[in-house]
C-alpha cells in the first residue's frame, strides 16, 4: 500500500509540475504559478499574425499577445505555446482547453458571450471593403449590390453587408462565395472568383500591403468592430488580469507603437486612445 500511495504522490507531483489538466482553475493562475500559456492567434494574417517558417507568429496580435501575457506574469519568465486559432474554431478551442487565451482578430459579439469571456477590447478597427485595383466598377460599398461576397468560414462580417438590421446594415442582395478563411478569400479575389472581401481594414490593409497595387480598399466604412481577447468562459480573474495588461499597454505607448510597426504604412487613420472596456460578465 506505501508503495501505491508513494505512486500516487509522485504522478500528482509530475501533473502539478506540468500544469496537467485541473491544476489551475484560472489563466493568470496558470501563467504566473506554472510559467507556460497556450496562445491562439491568426497564422495566415500579414501584420496580425503570420507563421512562415518554424519561429512563432508574427504580427500586431502576436505582439499585444506578448505584452498580455509579460504583464500578467508579473516578472517571471513565461512560456509561450503558439496554436493557430481558425475563425471557425475559435470557441472550441476555449471550451475544450487547447488554447488559454485567444487573440485572433476576435471581434466582442453578442452572439459568442454566452460562449466565451472576453478581455478588452485592445483596439477598435472599422469594417472595411478590398477589391482588385482593376475594377473600377466598385468605388463605393453600395456598389456592391449584385456583386460576389467572400465569405469566410467562421466570420460574421459579411452580415453588415447582405442582412438587414439590427443584425446587419445595408441588406444589399449579393452572392456569397465560401472561403477557408480570409487568406482564401484574397486567393479567390486575386483569381477572379469574387469581386469583394468585406471586414475589419487592419485584416484588410496586411493583405494588401503584401502586394502592392494588386488591391484596393474602397475607405467606406460599413461599421466599427471591437476586437477582444478570448478567454474560456467564466474565468472573470484572467479577464480582470486581461484589463488591466490591456490598460497599461495604451497608456506606456505600446499600443501606439505596434499601431506604427505593423500599420504606419497602411495610410489608415490608425486607432490613438484605450477602448473602454465591456467588463467581464
Amino acid at each position: 500500500m506505501r508503495g501505491v500511495a508513494l505512486a500516487g504522490l509522485a504522478v500528482a507531483a509530475l501533473l502539478a509540475a506540468c500544469g496537467g489538466a485541473g491544476s489551475y482553475t484560472t489563466v493568470v493562475g496558470k501563467i504566473r504559478n506554472a510559467g507556460r500559456v497556450v496562445v491562439g492567434t491568426k497564422w495566415d494574417q500579414p501584420s496580425l499574425g503570420l507563421k512562415t517558417g518554424e519561429g512563432p507568429p508574427e504580427g500586431f496580435d502576436a505582439d499585444v499577445a506578448k505584452y498580455i501575457v509579460d504583464h500578467i506574469a508579473q516578472g517571471r519568465r513565461v512560456q509561450i505555446t503558439w496554436r493557430e486559432s481558425a475563425s471557425s474554431a475559435r470557441e472550441a478551442l476555449l471550451q475544450n482547453g487547447s488554447v488559454d487565451l485567444i487573440v485572433a482578430t476576435y471581434s466582442i459579439a453578442p452572439s459568442r458571450r454566452s460562449m466565451v469571456t472576453f478581455g478588452g477590447p485592445y483596439i477598435v478597427t472599422p469594417q472595411d471593403t478590398m477589391v482588385r485595383a482593376s475594377d473600377t466598377s466598385i468605388k463605393k460599398v453600395t456598389d456592391l449590390r449584385g456583386k460576389r461576397l467572400c465569405l469566410a468560414e467562421g466570420s460574421n462580417s459579411y452580415r453588415r453587408i447582405v442582412d438587414p438590421p439590427p443584425n446587419g446594415k445595408l441588406n444589399l442582395p449579393m452572392q456569397l462565395v465560401p472561403a477557408a478563411n480570409y487568406s482564401d478569400c484574397v486567393r479567390k479575389l486575386a483569381d477572379g472568383r469574387l469581386d469583394a472581401i468585406s471586414t475589419l481594414d487592419l485584416i484588410l490593409a496586411g493583405f494588401a500591403e503584401q502586394e502592392p497595387g494588386r488591391f484596393r480598399l474602397l475607405n467606406d466604412p460599413v461599421s466599427s468592430e471591437k476586437w477582444g481577447v478570448g478567454i474560456k468562459k467564466g474565468d472573470t480573474a484572467t479577464c480582470e488580469a486581461v484589463n488591466q495588461a490591456i490598460s497599461a499597454m495604451w497608456h506606456d505607448g505600446t499600443a501606439t507603437r505596434l499601431l506604427r510597426k505593423w500599420f504606419g504604412k497602411s495610410g489608415f487613420k490608425l486607432p490613438s486612445s484605450l477602448p473602454a472596456p465591456e467588463g467581464c460578465s
